[in-house]
């Protein structure tokens, strides 16, 4: 009842991890296996390794977090060396994330992980600081977007390639469409939202590196919001994301029109959420007598054209 199809691939189930809340598939398997999940997105990487930022990283605020680990991680070299071997382990699909300051270091990124056989899927992060740009961001700037998206799939022949949006734009589906158009496989959204929390002992922001990115149930409801209206214009697959932390939820995106569903930050505090997930859903199937959880994929735009 579980088994969803994406881009191809034959998935146990349509959930999947955040990147950067799961790791590269080692921190929760004192909890459940990973193979119990449909996919694997991993954290992400970069052409050099990199500390991160300063502590603290992070903020707990009302229903979220706040987070500004500065995408701390070994680099491609050691990914290479001493992450990849390390997928053996794992019969499921996996996604890794990449993160560049300019559009070479994407070509680079792509071009090496096009030849990994292990790996199924990238993940182009496009809310990284373009360095050259002035600091603007791939993901909000539409000629940048295009820019990235077209020179990325014209190296990587042999992997899907999925863009993961930035939420601080003024119209999501622009971006969106712009992705579809350059031949991007797939789209997740939403990313964190930009935040900032103030520690009323110090008086200054309670973040090192001041604002960071917010996480958690509290931003659900744009995640929805965004993941309906991307849906409504585009035709390709949507992966969603962003305050999962229930069946409920990730009912609520594959009806708006998410062919998976990432849970991140929720697993922090429930590890084992993703079993309680998968039971729940199944109990839904049942009672609402579906054969297959991919049948209320969108349906939210059905009842929609159906009241008009």
């Amino acid at each position: 009842m579980l088994k969803t199809k994406f881009l191809g691939y034959s998935l146990n189930c349509p959930l999947t991890t955040a990147s950067g809340t799961f790791g590269y598939g080692e921190c929760y398997q004192d909890f459940f296996a990973v193979n119990e999940l449909g996919m694997l997105t991993t954290k992400g990487i970069t052409l050099e390794p990199r500390s991160g930022n300063p502590a603290p990283r992070l903020a707990e605020v009302t229903s979220g977090i706040i987070n500004s680990i500065g995408l701390e991680n070994p680099g491609l070299i050691k990914f290479q060396e001493e992450i990849v071997p390390t997928f053996v382990a794992f019969n499921i699909p996996i996604i890794v994330n990449l993160n560049g300051k300019t559009i070479e270091e994407y070509e680079i990124l792509a071009k090496a992980i096009n030849n990994i056989s292990s790996i199924a899927f990238v993940e182009l992060n496009i809310s990284c600081p373009n360095v050259k740009e002035g600091g603007i961001l791939f993901g909000t700037d539409p000629v940048i977007t295009r820019a990235v998206v077209k020179r990325v799939r014209q190296v990587l022949t042999k992997k899907k390639l999925i863009l993961k949006l930035s939420p601080s734009v003024s119209d999501i589906r622009q971006f969106a469409l712009i992705c579809q158009e350059e031949q991007a496989d797939a789209i997740s959204l939403i990313n964190t939202i930009p935040a900032m929390q103030i520690n009323l002992a110090t008086k200054k922001p309670t973040l090192g590196n001041i604002i960071g990115g917010l996480s958690g149930p509290c931003i659900k409801p744009i995640a929805i919001r965004m993941v309906y209206e991307v849906a409504s214009v585009v035709k390709i697959p949507i992966i969603g994301m962003g305050g999962v932390s229930s069946a409920a939820d990730v009912l609520e995106f594959l009806m708006a029109g998410a062919s998976v569903v990432a849970i991140g930050t929720s697993l922090f505090s429930n590890p084992k959420l993703v079993r309680e997930i998968k039971t729940e859903l199944l109990k839904y199937c049942v009672e609402h007598q579906l054969k297959n959880i991919s049948d209320i994929i969108g349906i939210a735009h059905q009842k929609e054209e159906h009241n008009e």
